[in-house]
C-alpha cells in the first residue's frame, strides 16, 4: 500500500501539559509532521511554513482565537482550522464554525478519539485536493495543442495558429471539418489552455438527443414544467458556468430550438422551462459541424442570424489525406499510445507498412487511422508492423478511391482490382460490370497494373 503524505499540523497551545498531550497523541501517527507553539504570535511567525492543519486553542494569553482565526484564513483560506478548547457553549462552537474552521473539539475524556476521527477525514479531503489538482494538471497536459494534436504540415500549423489566438481570448469559435478529424479534441485544446480552464467543460451533442428532450438538456426545467418533469434539472448551459460549453454538430439542431439558441446567446441569459427567473451566463460557446453551415443557410435549415453569431473565430481541420506525412507521426503516436496503455514494448512500422499508410485516403480521418493502428499493433507477431498487418476496412471502397489523387490510369485499375476482389477474380464477370474488354483486364493484370487478392 503506498504510504499518505505526511500531514503538517501546528499545535497552538498555552496549556504546557495540554500541548505536549496533543503533540504526543499527533505523533502516534508516522504520517503526521507536528510542531507546536505556546502562543499565538508565536505561531503566525511561523506561518509562512504552510501547515495543512491547525489545531487551536480558542483561549490564548496574548491574543484571541478570533484574530489567529482571521490571520490563518487571511493568509490561506485551504489551512484546516481544528478549534480544541474547554469551553463547551453551543453558541461559542456556532461562531467558531462561522468563521472557517473545520471543526471544534472540547477537551474531555474523548478528546483523543474525536481528534483522531476528526484528522482523518481532513487527510482524506487533502488527499482528494490533491489528486483533483494533480488530474487538472495531467488533462492541461493532455491537451496542450501542440502535444495532443500531432502532426507538422503546413495545414495543421495553421490551425495551431487559430488555436492559440482562441486561448487568449473569449472569442466564440466555431470548428468545422470532416468526422473524425478531431474536433472536439480542438474544443478541449482551447478550454483547457485558456483561462477558463479551471472551470467545467461540457460537452453536448446535439445529434445524440431526442429532439423533445434537448431544450430541457440545454436549459433545464423545473419541477412540473411537463409531463415527467418530477424534479428541477439543470441545464448544460448551467452546468458550463465560468467554463466552456461544446456544441458539436450543431448543423443538426431543430430549427425551433435555434431561435431559442440564438436568444440566449444575445441575451446572455436563460430561463428554465416553466420558470420566469432569468440566469445570467458566463459560458464560453464552442460550436462543431461537418457541414458547410454557409450551404446550410442558404438552404433555409439553418438561421443566418444564428449562423452568423456562432461563426466566431473559425477553425476549419483538414481532412487526414490532406496532410501529408502527418499520417506517419500521427500513426507513429498511436502506436505508442497504444503500447503503453496495454503495457506491452513499444513497436515499429516497416517502411512498407508506412507506404500503405500513405497511400490509403481515411475516409474515417484521425479517428480512422486510430482504429487501424491499434488493430495492427494487435496483429503484429513481434516488435516490427508489417504490411500484412495493416487492414482497412473502410465502408465505402468506391468513395475511398475517388478521394485520391491519382491519374485516370491509376483511377481505373483501382476501380477493377476492386471489382475483381469483389466479384472473387472473376474476370468475365467483372469485365461486363464494367463495360470494358476482358482482354483489358488481362493485360493489365499481366502487366502488373491491376493486383489480384
Amino acid at each position: 500500500m503506498e504510504k499518505s503524505k505526511p500531514l503538517k499540523i501546528f499545535v497552538v497551545e498555552d496549556d504546557e501539559w495540554y500541548n505536549n498531550f496533543l503533540k504526543y497523541n499527533l505523533e502516534l501517527n508516522e504520517d503526521n509532521e507536528v510542531h507546536s507553539f505556546k502562543t499565538g504570535k508565536e505561531f503566525i511567525k511561523k506561518l509562512h511554513e504552510r501547515p495543512d492543519v491547525v489545531t487551536l486553542d480558542y483561549s490564548l494569553p496574548d491574543m484571541d482565537g478570533d484574530k489567529v482565526m482571521k490571520h490563518i484564513k487571511d493568509f490561506d483560506s485551504n489551512i484546516q482550522v481544528l478549534v480544541v478548547s474547554g469551553q463547551e457553549d453551543i453558541e461559542t462552537a456556532v461562531e467558531i464554525l462561522k468563521q472557517g474552521a473545520y471543526d471544534y473539539v472540547v477537551k474531555n475524556n474523548d478528546t483523543r478519539e474525536r481528534l483522531f476521527a476528526v484528522l482523518n477525514h481532513i487527510r482524506k479531503n487533502v488527499e482528494l485536493k490533491e489528486e483533483i489538482s494533480a488530474l487538472k494538471k495531467e488533462i492541461s497536459k493532455k491537451y496542450d495543442f501542440s502535444k495532443a494534436i500531432v502532426g507538422n504540415s503546413t495545414a495543421i500549423k495553421k490551425v495551431f495558429n487559430l488555436i492559440e489566438k482562441a486561448c487568449e481570448s473569449k472569442i466564440t469559435v466555431s470548428v468545422t471539418g470532416e468526422t473524425g478529424t478531431g474536433k472536439e479534441l480542438v474544443a478541449k485544446a482551447i478550454h483547457y489552455n485558456s483561462k477558463r480552464k479551471k472551470k467545467p467543460f461540457i460537452p453536448v451533442n446535439i445529434t445524440a438527443i431526442p429532439s423533445e428532450l434537448i431544450e430541457s438538456e440545454l436549459f433545464g426545467h423545473e419541477k412540473g414544467a411537463f409531463t415527467g418533469a418530477q424534479q428541477r434539472r439543470i441545464g448544460k448551459f448551467e452546468e458550463a458556468t465560468g467554463g466552456t460549453i461544446f456544441l458539436d454538430e450543431i448543423g443538426e439542431m431543430d430549427p425551433n430550438l435555434q431561435a431559442k439558441l440564438l436568444r440566449v446567446l444575445q441575451e446572455r441569459e436563460l430561463n428554465r422551462i416553466g420558470s420566469n427567473k432569468t440566469i445570467p451566463l458566463d459560458v464560453r460557446i464552442i460550436v462543431a459541424t461537418h457541414r458547410n453551415l454557409a450551404d446550410e443557410v442558404k438552404k433555409g435549415t439553418f438561421r443566418e442570424d444564428l449562423y452568423y453569431r456562432l461563426l466566431g473565430l473559425p477553425i476549419h481541420l483538414p481532412p487526414l489525406r490532406e496532410r501529408g506525412n502527418d499520417i506517419l507521426l500521427i500513426a507513429d503516436f498511436f502506436v505508442k499510445e497504444y503500447c503503453k496503455e496495454n503495457e506491452i514494448p513499444i513497436k515499429k512500422l516497416s517502411s512498407k507498412a508506412k507506404s500503405k499508410l500513405l497511400k490509403f485516403p481515411f475516409p474515417g480521418n484521425v479517428r480512422e487511422l486510430k482504429a487501424v493502428i491499434e488493430l495492427a499493433c494487435v496483429m503484429a507477431n513481434d516488435e516490427m508492423i508489417e504490411e500484412s498487418d495493416i487492414s482497412f476496412n473502410s465502408s465505402n471502397n468506391m468513395q475511398d478511391i475517388l478521394m485520391k489523387e491519382m491519374t485516370l490510369k491509376e483511377y481505373q485499375a483501382r476501380i477493377i482490382e476492386t471489382f475483381m476482389e469483389k466479384y472473387d477474380n472473376n474476370v468475365l464477370q467483372v469485365a461486363k460490370k464494367l463495360d470494358v474488354g476482358k482482354s483489358t483486364i488481362y493485360r493489365m493484370i499481366q502487366n502488373g497494373e491491376v493486383q489480384q487478392k
